[in-house]
């Protein structure tokens, strides 16, 4: 017997279901190998869809009753990918760049990058996490709350005196463009992609070479799925939905990082994010 406490994955996002989409794999996998999973959720997702897909602005829509809907769904979501502790630190989402919810008072954009990360501070030296896993400086592609996301977690970590192994989630370069060749095949489903934003989409994620984490979930795309499913209020804005359990895992059974914090000297590439530690 040992008194040494159970390794720790904390997973810092942005809004109801980013957890499933970019760490539903590897939440449910750690989860199952008896690794404690902590989720850290940003904002309370209010200027997602409301029901019958209403969009944000409409008349119609209600913040405070989707940001209430969507903290349901992500419960819903956490018990599908066997989180083991769900933390909310509910500022109100910011909506997309650009929008005039960016600009609001007690938004996530607005919130001094001292205040979020002394409140996820306290959460890691209450959890100890052993991996960290948040967004890149971009957050992933541009969204102000995964960039502040970022932001927090980084401001966090320095507060701290942890030494977690810490990882960016990301996707090859490869990836992207078999996304893309099927996001074609569903195309008729899909609106005409915009010159801009398929000129972003091919700065997303990294060269193959350049990815340090391979982690293969195949075994728990199942859960990933029905995670997301669980955010059933958001279903017109999650693609993956659209193309089927069978093929969503044929896509989505493998979860990328990026390392860029290590004690261990685990050497790269990795196909485990607690390389090293166990």
């Amino acid at each position: 017997m040992t008194d040494r406490p159970p390794l720790t994955l904390m997973a810092v996002h942005a809004h109801p279901d980013d957890e499933a989409t970019g760490t539903g794999g590897i939440l449910a996998r750690y989860a199952a190998e008896g690794i404690r999973t902590v989720l850290v959720t940003c904002t309370d997702g209010r200027c997602g869809d409301g029901p019958g897909g209403v969009k944000p602005g409409d008349p119609e829509h209600d913040p405070a009753a989707v940001a209430l809907m969507r903290r349901q769904e992500l419960e819903v979501s956490c018990e599908v990918l066997h989180v083991s502790d769900l933390e909310m630190l509910d500022y109100a989402d910011s909506g997309m760049m650009g929008w005039p919810s960016n600009d609001t008072p007690g938004s996530f954009w607005q919130t001094p990058v001292e205040e979020g990360a002394a409140r996820l501070a306290e959460l890691m030296r209450h959890y100890r996490p052993d991996v960290v896993v948040t967004y890149d400086e971009n957050g992933f592609y541009g969204h102000p709350d995964h960039i502040q996301a970022h932001r927090i977690t980084m401001a966090a970590l320095e507060m701290t005196e942890l030494t977690p192994k810490v990882y960016w989630t990301t996707m090859p370069r490869s990836g992207v463009q078999r996304f893309g060749e099927i996001m074609r095949e569903f195309g008729e489903d899909m609106p005409q992609p915009d010159p801009e934003e398929v000129a972003a989409m091919a700065q997303i994620g990294l060269p193959d070479d350049e990815i340090t984490t391979w982690v293969d979930t195949t075994a728990f795309s199942g859960q990933k799925f029905d995670a997301l499913a669980a955010h059933a209020s958001q279903g017109e804005n999650i693609f993956f939905l659209k193309m089927g359990k069978e093929r969503f895992g044929q896509l989505m059974g493998m979860e990328t990082f990026l390392r860029v914090k290590d004690a261990t000297g685990a050497p790269v590439p990795e196909n485990d994010l607690f390389a090293g530690l166990r």
